[in-house]
Protein backbone atom coordinates (compact mmCIF):
# COMPACT_ATOMS: atom_id res chain seq x y z
CA UNK A 1 0.00 0.00 0.00
CA UNK A 2 1.36 3.60 -1.09
CA UNK A 3 0.70 6.04 1.71
CA UNK A 4 0.46 9.60 0.95
CA UNK A 5 0.63 11.49 4.27
CA UNK A 6 -0.64 15.37 4.91
CA UNK A 7 1.15 17.11 7.69
CA UNK A 8 1.54 20.94 8.78
CA UNK A 9 4.32 21.27 11.32
CA UNK A 10 1.57 23.47 13.16
CA UNK A 11 -2.34 23.26 13.74
CA UNK A 12 -4.50 25.30 11.59
CA UNK A 13 -3.06 25.36 8.40
CA UNK A 14 -6.10 24.00 6.86
CA UNK A 15 -3.99 20.83 6.76
CA UNK A 16 -7.59 18.34 7.50
CA UNK A 17 -9.45 21.05 4.94
CA UNK A 18 -6.87 19.46 2.23
CA UNK A 19 -6.91 16.18 3.25
CA UNK A 20 -10.66 15.79 2.90
CA UNK A 21 -10.56 16.98 -0.47
CA UNK A 22 -7.59 14.86 -1.26
CA UNK A 23 -9.99 12.29 -0.30
CA UNK A 24 -12.90 13.45 -2.19
CA UNK A 25 -10.69 13.56 -5.33
CA UNK A 26 -9.16 10.30 -5.49
CA UNK A 27 -12.10 8.28 -4.61
CA UNK A 28 -9.53 7.20 -1.74
CA UNK A 29 -10.46 3.65 -0.55
CA UNK A 30 -8.18 3.87 2.53
CA UNK A 31 -7.72 6.72 4.88
CA UNK A 32 -6.89 7.51 8.13
CA UNK A 33 -6.80 10.43 11.32
CA UNK A 34 -3.85 10.34 12.52
CA UNK A 35 -4.27 13.57 14.51
CA UNK A 36 -5.65 11.13 17.65
CA UNK A 37 -5.47 14.27 20.44
CA UNK A 38 -7.98 15.95 18.42
CA UNK A 39 -9.98 14.00 15.48
CA UNK A 40 -11.77 16.09 12.90
CA UNK A 41 -11.39 14.02 9.68
CA UNK A 42 -15.06 12.27 10.46
CA UNK A 43 -16.99 15.53 10.70
CA UNK A 44 -16.28 16.52 6.65
CA UNK A 45 -16.44 12.52 5.63
CA UNK A 46 -19.44 10.80 5.84
CA UNK A 47 -19.82 7.88 7.09
CA UNK A 48 -22.34 4.70 6.25
CA UNK A 49 -22.12 2.70 9.05
CA UNK A 50 -21.24 2.85 12.85
CA UNK A 51 -17.40 2.13 13.90
CA UNK A 52 -16.05 -0.38 15.17
CA UNK A 53 -14.52 -0.01 18.40
CA UNK A 54 -12.28 -1.41 20.81
CA UNK A 55 -10.07 -0.04 23.64
CA UNK A 56 -6.65 1.51 23.21
CA UNK A 57 -4.79 0.28 26.37
CA UNK A 58 -1.46 3.02 27.19
CA UNK A 59 0.60 2.76 29.82
CA UNK A 60 -0.33 0.85 33.35
CA UNK A 61 -0.85 2.66 36.37
CA UNK A 62 -0.88 1.72 39.20
CA UNK A 63 -3.19 1.24 41.73
CA UNK A 64 -2.90 0.53 45.88
CA UNK A 65 -4.59 -1.99 47.82
CA UNK A 66 -6.09 -0.23 50.82
CA UNK A 67 -6.59 -3.56 53.24
CA UNK A 68 -2.78 -4.66 52.37
CA UNK A 69 -1.31 -1.40 52.76
CA UNK A 70 0.90 -0.55 55.52
CA UNK A 71 1.86 2.96 55.03
CA UNK A 72 5.08 2.90 55.20
CA UNK A 73 5.49 6.23 52.49
CA UNK A 74 7.77 4.00 50.60
CA UNK A 75 5.98 4.54 46.90
CA UNK A 76 5.06 8.26 47.91
CA UNK A 77 8.84 8.95 48.72
CA UNK A 78 9.99 6.90 45.51
CA UNK A 79 7.78 8.62 43.39
CA UNK A 80 9.19 11.08 40.77
CA UNK A 81 6.66 11.97 39.53
CA UNK A 82 4.74 13.12 42.58
CA UNK A 83 1.50 10.76 41.35
CA UNK A 84 1.18 9.05 45.34
CA UNK A 85 -0.62 11.38 47.88
CA UNK A 86 -1.98 10.54 51.21
CA UNK A 87 -4.99 11.60 52.96
CA UNK A 88 -6.63 10.61 56.39
CA UNK A 89 -3.90 7.68 56.25
CA UNK A 90 -5.05 6.56 53.18
CA UNK A 91 -2.17 6.48 49.87
CA UNK A 92 -4.07 7.23 46.44
CA UNK A 93 -2.45 7.18 43.35
CA UNK A 94 -2.87 10.34 40.31
CA UNK A 95 -3.81 8.37 37.20
CA UNK A 96 -3.33 11.46 35.50
CA UNK A 97 0.11 11.96 36.91
CA UNK A 98 1.16 8.32 37.22
CA UNK A 99 3.41 7.20 34.58
CA UNK A 100 3.50 3.87 34.77
CA UNK A 101 7.58 3.04 35.64
CA UNK A 102 6.81 0.44 38.60
CA UNK A 103 8.73 2.13 41.05
CA UNK A 104 6.36 2.38 43.45
CA UNK A 105 5.22 -1.48 42.80
CA UNK A 106 8.93 -2.53 43.20
CA UNK A 107 9.61 -0.62 47.02
CA UNK A 108 6.56 -1.76 48.74
CA UNK A 109 7.44 -4.17 51.01
CA UNK A 110 3.91 -5.92 51.65
CA UNK A 111 3.09 -5.95 47.51
CA UNK A 112 0.01 -3.34 48.11
CA UNK A 113 1.08 -2.17 44.68
CA UNK A 114 -0.32 -3.87 41.22
CA UNK A 115 0.72 -1.79 37.50
CA UNK A 116 -2.52 -2.19 35.88
CA UNK A 117 -3.32 -1.96 32.10
CA UNK A 118 -5.31 1.52 31.73
CA UNK A 119 -7.64 2.51 28.93
CA UNK A 120 -6.01 5.51 27.18
CA UNK A 121 -8.08 5.98 23.99
CA UNK A 122 -10.76 5.00 21.49
CA UNK A 123 -9.61 2.83 18.49
CA UNK A 124 -12.34 3.32 15.59
CA UNK A 125 -12.21 1.29 12.50
CA UNK A 126 -15.13 2.35 9.87
CA UNK A 127 -15.47 -0.29 7.09
CA UNK A 128 -17.35 -1.50 4.61
CA UNK A 129 -17.21 -2.85 0.77
CA UNK A 130 -16.75 0.77 -0.94
CA UNK A 131 -13.88 1.94 1.81
CA UNK A 132 -11.74 1.76 5.04
CA UNK A 133 -11.73 4.62 7.79
CA UNK A 134 -9.68 4.20 10.76
CA UNK A 135 -8.99 6.89 13.39
CA UNK A 136 -9.12 7.54 17.34
CA UNK A 137 -9.57 9.59 20.11
CA UNK A 138 -6.62 9.79 22.77
CA UNK A 139 -8.12 10.22 26.80
CA UNK A 140 -7.16 13.70 28.27
CA UNK A 141 -4.39 13.37 30.34
CA UNK A 142 -3.05 10.34 28.61
CA UNK A 143 0.23 9.89 26.87
CA UNK A 144 1.71 7.24 24.38
CA UNK A 145 -0.07 9.27 21.44
CA UNK A 146 2.68 7.99 19.14
CA UNK A 147 1.56 4.20 19.64
CA UNK A 148 -2.01 4.71 19.41
CA UNK A 149 -1.12 6.71 15.78
CA UNK A 150 0.49 3.58 14.95
CA UNK A 151 -1.96 1.02 15.74
CA UNK A 152 -4.59 3.60 13.86
CA UNK A 153 -2.65 2.96 10.23
CA UNK A 154 -2.04 -0.73 11.69
CA UNK A 155 -5.69 -1.76 11.25
CA UNK A 156 -6.05 0.73 8.24
CA UNK A 157 -3.41 -1.65 6.61
CA UNK A 158 -4.85 -4.69 7.77
CA UNK A 159 -8.36 -3.84 7.13
CA UNK A 160 -7.58 -2.54 3.27
CA UNK A 161 -4.73 -4.91 2.62
CA UNK A 162 -5.52 -4.95 -1.25
CA UNK A 163 -6.02 -1.23 -1.35
CA UNK A 164 -3.02 -0.29 -3.46
CA UNK A 165 -3.46 3.69 -1.99
CA UNK A 166 -4.13 5.37 1.18
CA UNK A 167 -4.01 9.35 2.46
CA UNK A 168 -3.03 9.96 6.21
CA UNK A 169 -4.09 13.27 7.99
CA UNK A 170 -1.21 13.48 10.27
CA UNK A 171 -1.39 15.52 13.36
CA UNK A 172 0.37 19.07 13.72
CA UNK A 173 3.93 20.14 15.46
CA UNK A 174 6.95 17.31 15.42
CA UNK A 175 6.56 15.28 18.37
CA UNK A 176 5.55 11.67 18.90
CA UNK A 177 1.93 11.49 17.69
CA UNK A 178 3.89 12.79 13.71
CA UNK A 179 6.78 10.75 13.67
CA UNK A 180 4.89 7.63 13.87
CA UNK A 181 2.71 9.18 11.37
CA UNK A 182 5.57 9.14 9.06
CA UNK A 183 7.16 5.92 9.59
CA UNK A 184 6.63 3.67 6.28
CA UNK A 185 4.87 6.19 4.31
CA UNK A 186 6.16 7.22 0.37
CA UNK A 187 5.41 10.78 0.37
CA UNK A 188 5.09 13.94 2.74
CA UNK A 189 2.30 16.56 1.30
CA UNK A 190 3.49 19.78 3.42
CA UNK A 191 0.89 22.40 4.00
CA UNK A 192 2.47 25.41 4.83
CA UNK A 193 0.97 29.23 6.21
CA UNK A 194 2.73 32.41 4.72
CA UNK A 195 3.43 33.57 8.67
CA UNK A 196 6.29 33.67 10.73
CA UNK A 197 5.36 30.89 12.68
CA UNK A 198 3.42 29.16 9.85
CA UNK A 199 7.53 29.14 7.56
CA UNK A 200 9.55 28.22 10.69
CA UNK A 201 7.15 25.10 11.99
CA UNK A 202 7.40 24.47 7.48
CA UNK A 203 11.22 24.08 7.64
CA UNK A 204 11.48 21.92 10.78
CA UNK A 205 8.79 19.17 9.85
CA UNK A 206 10.71 19.14 6.45
CA UNK A 207 13.62 18.51 8.89
CA UNK A 208 11.83 15.72 10.27
CA UNK A 209 10.57 14.08 7.23
CA UNK A 210 14.10 14.24 5.55
CA UNK A 211 15.58 12.11 8.86
CA UNK A 212 13.04 8.97 7.45
CA UNK A 213 14.17 10.03 4.04
CA UNK A 214 10.81 10.16 3.01
CA UNK A 215 10.00 12.60 -0.53
CA UNK A 216 8.18 15.92 0.57
CA UNK A 217 6.33 18.46 -1.31
CA UNK A 218 4.95 21.90 -0.13
CA UNK A 219 2.06 23.52 -0.74
CA UNK A 220 0.81 26.74 0.44
CA UNK A 221 -2.40 27.49 2.05
CA UNK A 222 -4.15 31.02 2.59
CA UNK A 223 -1.57 32.31 0.44
CA UNK A 224 -3.17 35.24 -0.51
CA UNK A 225 -2.84 36.48 3.20
CA UNK A 226 0.70 37.71 3.10
CA UNK A 227 2.08 37.20 -0.33
CA UNK A 228 5.72 38.38 0.91
CA UNK A 229 5.84 34.73 2.88
CA UNK A 230 4.29 32.92 0.19
CA UNK A 231 7.04 34.08 -2.00
CA UNK A 232 9.55 33.17 0.65
CA UNK A 233 8.20 29.51 1.01
CA UNK A 234 8.66 29.57 -2.34
CA UNK A 235 11.56 30.57 -2.52
CA UNK A 236 13.00 28.22 0.13
CA UNK A 237 11.97 25.29 -1.69
CA UNK A 238 13.22 26.13 -4.70
CA UNK A 239 16.67 26.56 -2.71
CA UNK A 240 16.24 23.50 -1.10
CA UNK A 241 15.22 20.95 -4.15
CA UNK A 242 11.66 20.92 -3.02
CA UNK A 243 8.23 20.70 -5.22
CA UNK A 244 6.09 23.36 -4.24
CA UNK A 245 3.16 21.86 -5.94
CA UNK A 246 0.74 24.95 -5.95
CA UNK A 247 -0.90 28.04 -3.61
CA UNK A 248 -4.56 27.91 -2.29
CA UNK A 249 -5.98 31.37 -1.75
CA UNK A 250 -7.76 32.46 1.45
CA UNK A 251 -11.73 31.68 0.73
CA UNK A 252 -14.36 31.97 3.50
CA UNK A 253 -16.77 29.60 1.24
CA UNK A 254 -14.18 27.12 2.62
CA UNK A 255 -15.60 27.59 6.45
CA UNK A 256 -18.75 27.63 5.12
CA UNK A 257 -18.51 24.28 3.37
CA UNK A 258 -16.35 22.65 6.53
CA UNK A 259 -19.50 23.67 8.97
CA UNK A 260 -22.07 22.01 6.96
CA UNK A 261 -19.76 19.00 6.89
CA UNK A 262 -18.59 18.88 3.23
CA UNK A 263 -15.36 19.50 1.42
CA UNK A 264 -13.71 22.49 -0.55
CA UNK A 265 -14.39 20.30 -3.52
CA UNK A 266 -17.96 19.71 -3.02
CA UNK A 267 -18.57 23.18 -4.02
CA UNK A 268 -17.46 25.49 -6.21
CA UNK A 269 -15.63 27.77 -4.84
CA UNK A 270 -11.70 29.89 -5.39
CA UNK A 271 -10.31 27.52 -2.87
CA UNK A 272 -11.95 24.11 -3.84
CA UNK A 273 -10.53 24.99 -7.87
CA UNK A 274 -6.90 26.13 -6.31
CA UNK A 275 -6.59 22.56 -4.16
CA UNK A 276 -7.72 20.53 -7.35
CA UNK A 277 -4.27 21.76 -9.47
CA UNK A 278 -2.39 21.13 -6.20
CA UNK A 279 -3.68 17.85 -5.53
CA UNK A 280 -2.87 17.06 -9.74
CA UNK A 281 0.57 18.39 -9.24
CA UNK A 282 1.14 16.12 -5.84
CA UNK A 283 -0.24 13.05 -7.86
CA UNK A 284 2.03 13.75 -10.53
CA UNK A 285 5.25 13.87 -7.98
CA UNK A 286 3.39 10.93 -6.12
CA UNK A 287 4.06 8.85 -9.22
CA UNK A 288 7.37 10.12 -10.17
CA UNK A 289 8.83 9.23 -6.63
CA UNK A 290 8.50 12.48 -5.39
CA UNK A 291 11.09 13.98 -7.75
CA UNK A 292 10.32 16.56 -10.29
Amino acid sequence: MKQLLILSGKGGTGKTTIASAFIKLSAARAYADCDVDAPNLHLVMTQASAPERSDYFGLPVAQIDQETCIACDQCRQHCRFNAISVADGQYEVNRFACEGCGVCEYVCPVAAIEMKPAVAGDLMLYADKQRVFSTAQLKMGSGTSGLLVSEVKKRMKSAAAKVPFAIIDGSPGIGCPVIASLSGVDMVLVVAEPSVSGISDMERIIQTAAMFGTDVAVCTNKCDTNLENTARIEAFCSEKGIAHVGRIPFDSSAVTAINRGQTIVDIDCPSGRAVRAVYDETMRHFAAGGHA
